[in-house]
């Protein structure tokens, strides 16, 4: 596959296409949905175009992350516009996609930079809801930003497609009407990993976890605790980290002498790359012994991203993933080829999930014909579908969380370039990760629309 080296860096308003697609105008009366556009609802658009707000992190610990996010977002915007090669337009089933926009309307976006705060990340979608006039919001890289603008956007009425985010309180008591995810949770990666970890490591096993203090990181470890002890493993002690704490030597330091044979790292993004690299680095970890073991080091959570930042620390992790460029099926061909073509280098999970939200908002805004949130909500709501990289996929309506395939990824001993860091060590089949919606609470509130 070739890739081009120039890669893309705009961060700001981006205004695809905002020229008047002049025509012959059908009778109001006679298109469809047009009862449920004539109701009120926030940034209903009335002109050329519709504008959707990309809110992702542009600095802080998740940086990485947010960038690819962009390059994804404007990639979709593209070809759900009509231009270039159409990614996945031609390969979801079932679509309504016709690549003129949505509605026939132009689509434009605009950015915000989330900080990976709370505070900024609803500052900024509150800033592209009332100033731009954004009729979606989109992105994040941060369980903590997802939760707090995903509340937000219930409030004033604004379908939310939720980024990266991966704590169970996003679709669990957190969840809203409003707010939809496509990545998985970390139950799930709990339920996919455990079993790989009692295969290659046995089931006597002391768990030693540093932890992300914040929802994602709270609900990733209990869901790894929860399936290694189920196995059998016994958990020494979990300690609690600061998002973006960069050194975490002091929190490295008491490991080796607890009695633990296994690290396990609840950090992402660019934590989980300095906690990994001095683990391995600065202490050595790898070549350690502990009850008469091999010491291991585990990431429940993985990104190419950051096997990338890891470098060599990366070699023999296990963990798991949302998807992979590498996944052996037309739609991710599909999209890794135009994401190639465009930006010089392979999607990462952050991208991919991103480009899939932005074609499943359209999609629901052209079944439903209406860009009035419930009709769009429902169209949405148990929508399965097929051809977005993952395989046969759900958006369950209970909680709004997508339900697919989960990945058993390592870093790979032996990379053949830059960006072949991870294998695929199992596709663990969404039935074996699928739960009873009511276990993590919460409810989803009203359909209502509001006027902002």
């Amino acid at each position: 596959m070739a890739f081009y080296k120039d890669g893309w860096t705009r961060r700001r308003l981006l205004t695809t296409g905002a020229g008047l697609t002049a025509g012959l105008a059908m009778p109001h009366v006679f298109t469809r949905g047009a009862w449920a556009q004539d109701q009120a609802f926030c940034n209903n658009p009335s002109g050329s175009t519709v504008t959707l707000g990309f809110n992702v992190p542009q600095s802080g610990p998740y940086a990485d992350e947010g960038a690819d996010e962009l390059r994804a977002f404007q990639l979709a915007v593209k070809h759900l516009n009509g231009e270039g090669d159409g990614g996945m337009l031609s390969t979801m089933k079932p679509s309504n996609l016709k690549g003129n926009g949505i509605l026939g309307k132009k689509v434009a976006f605009v950015t915000g930079d989330t900080q990976t705060k709370s505070d900024a990340a609803r500052a900024s979608a509150k800033r592209m809801i009332e100033a731009d006039k954004a009729i979606m919001i989109s992105g994040g890289s941060s369980s903590g930003v997802a939760v707090a603008v995903q509340s937000l956007c219930q409030d004033m009425g604004v379908i939310f497609m939720a980024g990266l985010t991966h704590s169970n309180d996003t679709t669990g008591k957190d969840k809203r009407r409003y707010g939809f995810r496509h990545f998985f949770n970390a139950y799930m990666s709990g339920e996919a990993l455990g079993p790989i970890l009692a295969e290659e490591y046995g089931k006597d096993r002391r768990a030693y976890h540093l932890t992300a203090d914040y929802t994602w990181g709270w609900t990733q470890e209990e869901s790894i605790k929860n399936a290694t002890e189920a196995l059998g493993w016994e958990t020494v002690q979990a300690v609690r980290t600061p998002l973006g704490a960069g050194d975490f030597s002091q929190y490295l330091t008491p490991v080796l002498n607890s009695g633990a044979d296994v690290l396990i790292l609840n950090h992402y993004g660019g934590d989980m790359v300095n906690s990994l690299r001095q683990a391995v680095t600065q202490f050595d970890m790898r070549s350690k012994q502990a009850n008469g073991k091999d010491f291991q080091i585990v990431v429940p959570l993985f990104s190419e991203l950051m096997a990338q930042g890891a470098g060599e620390a990366v070699k023999g992790i296990l963990g798991t993933a949302n998807w992979d460029w590498k996944l052996d099926n037309e739609a991710t061909k599909a999209f890794s080829k135009s994401f190639g073509e465009e930006f010089g280098s392979p999607p990462s999970q952050a991208a991919h999930t991103c480009y899939v939200q932005t074609l499943l908002y359209a999609n629901a805004a052209e079944t439903a014909g209406t860009f009035y949130p419930p009709e769009l909500i429902k169209a949405l709501e148990g929508f399965e579908f097929d051809g977005m990289g993952n395989g046969p996929t759900l958006y369950r309506a209970e909680d709004h969380q997508c339900f697919k395939d989960v990945l058993v990824v390592r870093g790979k001993q032996e990379p053949t370039n830059q960006f072949d860091l991870m294998e695929i060590v199992k596709v663990v089949p969404r039935d074996e990760v699928t739960y009873d919606a009511s276990i993590f609470g919460g409810e989803l509130g009203p359909y209502d629309a509001k006027q902002c």
